[in-house]
């Protein structure tokens, strides 16, 4: 079964783009252009019905001014006045008026139908006979809506002041639904109109934005190129312009001239360091050989500065190990058996001190990891065991398989570790109170561990107790390949 560690990997093309600035910016854009086209689509609608039932009101009211002018005159036919002839007024105007479409003109004397206008009449208007009787009772001019049989009209009912045997009743009328399905129609042509001007303005946008914000592209590439502190950080963003994504520009240039120089002074604080510390060492180490030779008296002096030396030694190579922690090529991946990685650490393990060893475990599963790196991290946790337990004491070794991640652990039944001390132990130069004065180790070695294995994406932890004994636990996350 083969595994490699989890890391943070970049999202797809395709989340990258539905995540990119220049999508979210134009997805806000279609946002707000829909919803006033919307609203503006239900306001023109309002604004026009408002209109036409006012042009509506002002044409019937024109008719009935018609009928009112007419009923003054004279009968063409005779040549005398109207007066009281409610039978002749309407025979005059429905001959001399023809209404406009969907515009209906209804004659009642007394209080049946009498005359339409012909050819026009509306079908709905015969069967509402209560509707006709109640206008043929009306006694003012009084514009107003009426539904029939579904259809919507605006009418205005003006009865004649005629004196006589006859009472007429002139009902001018204009279908109301007709009117504002013309408007609908209207208003779906500019819906259509808009949306396919919007969708075109929307894909010049796409462009516009695009271009806007290349400068921020070019910021993302220039990043996702550099892969290691060494690399391309001189590389600098062309200047364009005048706007705020030159300031932008500017100031991501000087963040990378910064970064390279903070990165060549901590090159050449270590190489630096490197050179003056080991050297003196080197020197003084083969000058106390050549005394041990010499003077056999001081022998165990000489043992004695050796040691500081050999520990001076360590240290130093423990803080350049540090410092190259947070280095992209501080690890050098391949595939790890992690079977056999247990088993070799358990086999360096018991020629290291004579203790009760153990080994617990091993896991069945090949990671991608870096084989010397994992071997450093488990040799400092044995070390440290070795160092706080006696000959009597087990040591623990094992790994296994835990929710898709791989568990290391070092265990041992020595003198632990005080609550108030697990937290700090993980310090640089910090030491548990139970540390002993003749312990070689400096301080780093569970620095070390902890980065070793934050390098690998994992984690580190421990459980231990004065008098009982310690458990060092490192899981690193893996994930099928």
């Amino acid at each position: 079964m083969l595994y490699r560690l989890n890391r943070i990997y970049p999202p797809t093309n395709w989340h990258r783009f539905l995540l990119s600035a220049r999508t979210r910016i134009l997805a806000g854009l279609v946002l707000l252009v829909f919803l006033s086209i919307l609203i503006s689509i239900v306001l023109i609608r309002e604004i026009l019905f408002a209109q036409l039932q006012g042009r509506l009101q002002r044409s019937l009211q024109q008719e009935v001014k018609e009928m009112q002018k007419l009923i003054k005159g004279r009968d063409p036919s005779t040549g005398r006045y109207f007066g009281n002839d409610a039978r002749a007024i309407f025979r005059v105007f429905f001959s001399r008026n023809i209404p406009s479409e969907d515009e209906y003109f209804v004659a009642l004397l007394n209080g049946e139908l009498y005359k339409t206008s012909s050819g026009n009449t509306p079908e709905t208007l015969q069967p509402d006979l209560q509707w006709l009787a109640r206008q043929a009772q009306t006694q003012e001019s009084v514009p107003d809506t009426v539904t029939i049989l579904g259809e919507r009209f605006v009418y205005l009912t003006y009865p004649l002041p005629t004196i006589g045997p006859d009472r007429g009743v002139f009902i001018v009328m204009v279908s109301l639904s007709k009117q504002r399905q013309q408007i609908d129609r209207a208003t779906l042509v500019a819906v259509n109109v808009a949306v396919f001007v919007t969708l075109i303005a929307l894909f010049l946008a796409w462009l516009v934005i695009g271009r806007v914000l290349s400068p921020l592209q070019t910021l993302t590439e220039t990043a996702r190129s550099i892969r290691g502190l060494d690399q391309n950080l001189i590389q600098a963003i062309p200047v364009r312009g005048t706007n705020e994504m030159v300031e932008l520009t500017i100031t991501f240039n000087e963040m990378l001239h910064r970064l390279q120089t903070s990165f060549a002074t901590q090159r050449e604080f270590i190489n630096d360091a490197s050179h003056e510390l080991q050297t003196p060492i080197t020197v003084i180490r083969g000058h106390l050989e050549i005394l041990r030779h010499t003077h056999q008296r001081h022998a165990e002096i000489l043992e004695l500065v050796t040691d500081e030396l050999d520990q001076m030694s360590r240290l130093v190579n423990d803080l350049l190990l540090l410092a190259k922690a947070e280095r992209p090529d501080f690890l050098n991946l391949e595939m790890v058996e992690v079977s056999q990685l247990t088993e070799d650490l358990f086999t360096k393990s018991i020629v290291l001190a004579p203790r009760q060893w153990m080994l617990a475990s091993t896991a069945q599963v090949r990671i991608v990891a870096d084989y010397q790196r994992l071997t450093q991290l488990m040799m400092n946790l044995i070390q440290n065991a070795v160092e706080y337990t006696a000959e009597t004491d087990e040591i623990e070794v094992g790994s296994q398989l835990i929710d898709e991640q791989v568990c290391f652990w070092v265990r041992d039944t020595g003198i632990g570790i005080s609550p108030d001390d697990q937290a700090r132990i993980w310090r640089r130069f910090a030491r548990g109170s139970n540390s002993h004065r003749t312990s070689k180790g400096a301080g780093i070695g569970l620095s070390l561990v902890k980065a070793i294995a934050e390098a690998h994406g994992g984690s580190v932890s421990v459980w231990s107790q004065p008098g009982v004994g310690s458990r060092f636990t490192v899981m690193l996350p893996i994930d099928p390949l």
